[in-house]
Formats: C-alpha cells, sequence, structure tokens
C-alpha cells in the first residue's frame, strides 16, 4: 500500500492552514529565502526575485526528463515557475527564470494544474523553482486536496532556501530535490549573484534530509519520500564537485546523488571564460569514480 501523504494529515487537522497564515505574515516583511528583502510582497512590492503574492507560471506538463524514480511510467508532473532567487549566468532556463517568461494566474488556476497532472497519471507534483512562491503553492494546495489530490509534492529548488522557512514546510513537502551548486562562496556570487551560497546550501540540504530522510521507493520503485540532490559539473571544477561529493557522502551515502553532465554554454556564460567549453567526458567520469569512491552507491543513472 502506498504511503499517505503528510500534507493530507495537515489539512485535516487545521495546521496547513495556519502556516498559509504564518507565511503571508512573512510576505508582509520579506525574509523568506536568504536574500531577506524586507518588502511587503502583499502591497506589490518587489525583491531580489521580482515576484508579488499570485503564482506566475510558464509551464506545466508530464515531464520524462526527470530523475528515475520520479518519472516512472507517466512521467513528473512539473509546474515551472517563473522568476527566480538565483541569477545563474548560465541558466539553461533563463528565458523562464530571468527575462520572467510566464503568465500571473490565481492560486484556483494553480490547484486546477495540480489536479489535471494528477488526472494524466503522473506520480507526483514537481514544483519547479519554488522558493519564492511558498505562499501561492500552499494556498492552491488546500484548494487542490477537497478537489482530490493525493500524489506526492517535490521541491524542485536551487539549495538558495531559508531554514526557518523549511521549517515552515515540515511535512508538506514529501521530496525535497534541492541543487548544491557550488562549494565556494567567490564563484557563488560570481556566477549566481548571491551571498554565502554554500553555507547556505549546505544548512538547507541538512534540513531537508532531517525532515525526509533518504529517498524511499515504493514497490514499483517510484519515490514516495526523501531527498534527491543534484549537482551540475562546471568546466575546470569551478563548481567545486569534489567538496560537495565529501559533503553529500557524509550527509549519507545513502543519498540519492544526480551527478549532472549537461552543462552547455547558455544564456550570458560565455562572457566568462571559464564556462565557454563543456565539460570533457573524462573528467566527468572521474568525478563520478570519486562518489563511487566515497561510498555513494545511488547514483542517478
Amino acid at each position: 500500500m502506498s504511503r499517505k501523504p503528510s500534507y493530507l494529515l495537515l489539512h485535516e487537522s487545521g495546521d496547513l492552514q495556519r502556516r498559509i497564515g504564518e507565511i503571508e505574515e512573512i510576505y508582509r516583511d520579506c525574509t523568506l529565502c536568504p536574500h531577506r528583502c524586507r518588502i511587503d510582497r502583499t502591497s506589490g512590492e518587489k525583491g531580489f526575485c521580482r515576484s508579488g503574492i499570485l503564482p506566475t507560471v510558464a509551464s506545466f506538463a508530464p515531464h520524462f526528463g526527470e530523475e528515475p524514480p520520479l518519472v516512472g511510467c507517466y512521467g513528473s508532473g512539473t509546474i515551472f515557475f517563473s522568476q527566480c532567487t538565483l541569477k545563474c549566468v548560465f541558466c539553461q532556463n533563463y528565458d523562464i527564470s530571468q527575462l520572467d517568461r510566464g503568465q500571473e494566474i490565481s492560486c484556483h488556476d494553480l490547484a486546477y494544474m495540480m489536479i489535471s497532472l494528477q488526472e494524466q497519471g503522473c506520480h507526483n507534483i514537481n514544483f519547479v523553482t519554488p522558493t519564492h512562491m511558498i505562499h501561492p503553492i500552499l494556498k492552491s494546495l488546500s484548494i487542490a486536496i477537497p478537489m482530490g489530490l493525493k500524489v506526492p509534492l517535490v521541491y524542485n529548488s536551487g539549495g538558495y532556501d531559508s531554514i526557518s522557512t523549511l521549517q515552515l514546510l515540515d511535512g508538506i513537502f514529501d521530496i525535497y530535490m534541492p541543487d548544491f551548486k557550488y562549494a565556494d562562496s567567490e564563484i557563488g556570487f560570481d556566477l549566481s549573484g548571491i551571498e554565502n551560497y554554500p553555507s547556505v546550501a549546505a544548512g538547507a540540504v541538512r534540513e531537508m534530509h532531517r525532515q525526509t530522510g533518504d529517498l524511499k521507493l515504493n514497490s514499483q520503485g517510484i519515490a514516495e519520500q526523501g531527498l534527491i540532490v543534484r549537482h551540475l559539473v562546471l568546466p575546470g571544477n569551478l563548481a567545486g564537485t569534489d567538496k560537495i561529493i565529501n559533503f553529500i557522502a557524509e550527509l549519507s551515502t545513502n543519498t540519492y546523488f544526480n551527478l549532472m553532465d549537461q552543462y552547455r554554454p547558455e544564456f550570458h556564460a560565455r562572457e566568462f571564460p571559464g564556462l565557454r567549453k563543456r565539460v570533457p567526458l573524462m573528467e566527468f567520469q572521474e568525478f563520478r569514480q570519486m562518489a563511487i569512491k566515497r561510498g555513494l552507491r545511488r547514483l542517478a543513472r
């Protein structure tokens, strides 16, 4: 028998509604993410993420390019939000994250998207870049649950997440899937325009693991709960891949870890000499072997 998502229990107890109220209060003096812009998003003010209180969605559809435990037979139900809390110069979705392609919709519309994806057979609802959209996600969730939503929820973020906000989400998201982008703060600032990325991401990943533990699969091999960590290898080890592998191995050698080799110079990447070329296959394979030697036994693909 499949595990019942815990957000259903929070809805039944009224705790979900309480948390929606708490997060709305945070929006009035926004400290939702580590940027801590301290602006009133409920009155139309916009900070680093350039977003207000309503969801802005670029697309939604079953996705078959995610990790196998999320995709299964019928796909992961992805909802791509516009804007971002990062400004990655090499972002492959820059038209969404940086150029703000997308449409502002109502929370009812977002709830219908969730139900539509579930009705299409998707194994989960996968919120892509959710950090700045927490309030509308939870508000829409409270609408979708009475409509019959019952699949696991995936928090698919860039890893730049506040621990205090994640604690408010405890029991709502079944699966956390953060990136861990950089091991060096200066690189994080140069390539994504953010402060203290390594320490923020490390704290966020630890909190996500505390909440959900290692990834758990049902009898069909579909993810039900737990942590998936992604890391994109950059040319010349700019991302500090060796250090990130060590961090993940120390967290848990049973971590489901996706070491990604699909870097390509997109957006403003060619303006940075170190980012103008792709990662040689041999260099990537060396990092993969390093992960195996460190005891990581759940490497994606």
